[in-house]
């Protein structure tokens, strides 16, 4: 079992943080909102840090998770001169590659380490304890850190050098931006066709159409329920960062930037906190 420390209890870290407490690990947790810091500390077993430094003094691995390149570099500006040698870093917020590597480069100079590990599940999964861990670092301090990672994880695995996770994450929301507006519109055109979307959907899902937002998302998309799971607002904070990648090494994602203007669009319908699979409610409009 390992001492280490979790920052940022947002919607995903929190239950997080939670599972490395059951799986008996000794936990600090800091959290710019001390009330939510202290909320968990009444449901798991663990202490709040005074500070960020107080979190992280004494740590083996620092986690964090939250928002966007700038918190993570405010972050990570506090916890790399307050963390002991040799502890590693592992990030869990989707940021860019760029940040990742140059996190990486001053973690090594500084006898410490960081790996950056976005994930992908949504909340569900984090509750779950059964999320997706992308990634990318020094393999050694990878495989220190991989079974510490697994109390949450149903998968995780490195996929390169510092910002490889990152990178790996942005082919994640290519590929589900891409299958939530083909579903959206198989869904409206199954709607303006008369026939039972729901009906087809269970026909479709056992072929080759099937998906996890098929499974998952189809029927609340069909009753236009939009209050749960990942929020529109953050998936365009990724594809951003996406397509900003895609300028820097040459790849052509244009139904992904298409995608993205959609998403703007619902953006402008008032649903920012909308979860992702509301692409369907720009097909309703009059």
């Amino acid at each position: 079992m390992a001492k280490l420390c979790f920052i940022g209890l947002g919607r995903m870290g929190f239950p997080m943080a939670g599972h490395l407490a059951a799986a008996g690990h000794e936990v600090v947790v800091f959290n710019r909102n001390r009330a939510r810091a202290e909320e968990w500390a009444r449901s798991h077993k663990g202490r709040v840090g005074s500070s960020i430094a107080d979190a992280v003094s004494e740590s083996e691995f620092v986690f964090s998770c939250v928002g966007d390149d700038p918190d993570i570099a405010e972050v990570v500006a506090a916890t790399f001169p307050a963390m002991r040698k040799g502890a590693i870093h592992i990030d869990h917020t989707t940021g860019s590659a760029a940040l990742a590597a140059t996190l990486a480069r001053e973690a090594e100079r500084t006898g410490l380490a960081f790996v950056d590990a976005p994930v992908s599940g949504g909340e569900a999964g984090a509750q779950k304890g059964q999320l997706t861990v992308m990634c990318g670092g020094d393999e050694a301090a990878y495989a220190k850190a991989e079974p510490v990672i697994r109390a949450y994880a149903k998968m995780v695995r490195r996929l390169g050098p510092a910002g490889a996770g990152q990178k790996t994450k942005m082919v994640n929301q290519i590929c589900i931006a891409g299958v939530v507006q083909a579903l959206s519109e198989g869904i409206a055109f199954a709607e303006a066709a008369g026939l039972d979307p729901l009906a087809v959907v269970d026909v479709i899902s056992k072929g080759a159409a099937q998906s996890w937002q098929m499974e998952n998302r189809a029927a609340t998309m069909h009753a236009r329920k939009f209050d749960f799971g990942f929020a529109v607002e953050w998936m365009r904070k990724d594809l951003r960062i996406t397509l900003a990648e895609a300028q820097t090494n040459g790849a052509k994602l244009p139904v992904t930037a298409l995608v993205d203007q959609f998403y703007a669009d619902i953006e402008r319908m008032g649903g920012k906190r909308w979860d992702t699979s509301s692409l369907i409610a720009r097909l309703s409009r009059p």
